[in-house]
């Protein structure tokens, strides 16, 4: 027993000594090296979540596990084939997964350490927000399917350009007619841009996400894509259901009506700092969708 105390008690003076040594040498920018290197593994892990890239770690990870056992028990023809594939193998991974390489830097490009502050005034996000809540409202009654995309900071040009440019003012009538059935544009995705209404008939890219749910079709599937890869809050109702959902950051949110959509959408886009003066605005617009509804 007293042989075991004074193992322990060896054991943890070791480590205080090495814990002292350490300290001793170490330096403001070890901390920042430490921080940046948590950081860019916690982005790797959130990046791969969901998505076939977990799979290829843990292929990766065993990978080199086997190689280590090799290398320990000096299993000579094992070890150098591995190490052959291993000297390879990264130009064959970089090839193979470009298009969630390209994801992840993209990712990496957009990410801030801001909040998102819009760059036109509230009046006009306010009149636009309920505009896009009052024609979503109708879509869910009558069962239309409907795929609206707010732009943030990250440009949607290329986006644009694959639709048509409408460049107009947010208005409830003006969406109901792109997304109405047998309309020329009533497939693709509208895109606003500063309130207003930049493009219609647009097209998305689809989630590579395979652990979605098999229920959620093409719109579901083109929302989540769009907010994967952008900072944009796209908004999609389901023409099967009616449902109201809203796509941010590759998250699905689901179940919204017309006031909770509202709430949501000014809450992640009107710049809180105007949004004090322009409380009236958004008072007057709620009393008249209490009128309409009244009506």
């Amino acid at each position: 027993m007293t042989e075991l105390i004074n193992s322990v008690i060896n054991f943890f003076s070791q480590v205080y000594v090495t814990f002292l040594a350490v300290m001793s040498s170490f330096r403001f920018i070890d901390l920042i090296d430490i921080l940046v290197v948590a950081f860019l593994i916690y982005k790797v892990i959130q990046f791969a979540k969901g998505t076939r890239t977990k799979q290829l770690i843990y292929g990766v990870l065993l990978f080199l596990l086997i190689w280590f056992i090799s290398s320990i028990f000096e299993m000579k023809s094992l070890y150098t084939l591995l190490s052959s594939v291993l000297t390879q193998g990264v130009v064959a991974l970089a090839v193979i997964f470009q298009p969630e390489i390209r994801t992840a830097l993209e990712l990496l490009s957009k990410s801030k350490f801001k909040v998102y502050k819009s760059d036109y005034s509230n009046e006009e996000i306010v009149n636009c927000i309920d505009s896009v809540c009052s024609a979503c409202s109708d879509f869910q009654k009558d069962r239309v399917g409907a795929l609206i995309v707010f732009e943030r900071e990250v440009k949607l040009g290329d986006i644009v350009r694959s639709g048509v440019v409408v460049d107009s003012k947010a208005k409830p009538e003006l969406i109901s007619n792109i997304f109405y059935p047998n309309t020329p544009l009533h497939d693709g995705a509208m895109i606003i841009r500063n309130g207003r209404i930049l493009a219609a008939g647009c097209i998305l890219p689809l989630t590579s996400n395979i652990n979605i749910h098999k229920s959620l079709g093409t719109r579901h599937r083109a929302s989540l894509g769009m907010s994967e890869n952008s900072d944009a809050i796209v908004v999609v109702v389901s023409e099967e259901t009616g449902i109201i959902s809203i796509a941010q950051g590759g998250v699905l949110k689901r179940n919204f009506n017309q006031s909770s959509l509202n709430d949501y959408l000014s809450d992640q886009l009107l710049d809180k700092d105007i949004e004090k003066t322009n409380g009236i605005i958004s008072l007057l617009n709620k009393l008249k969708r209490g009128k309409k509804d009244e009506k």
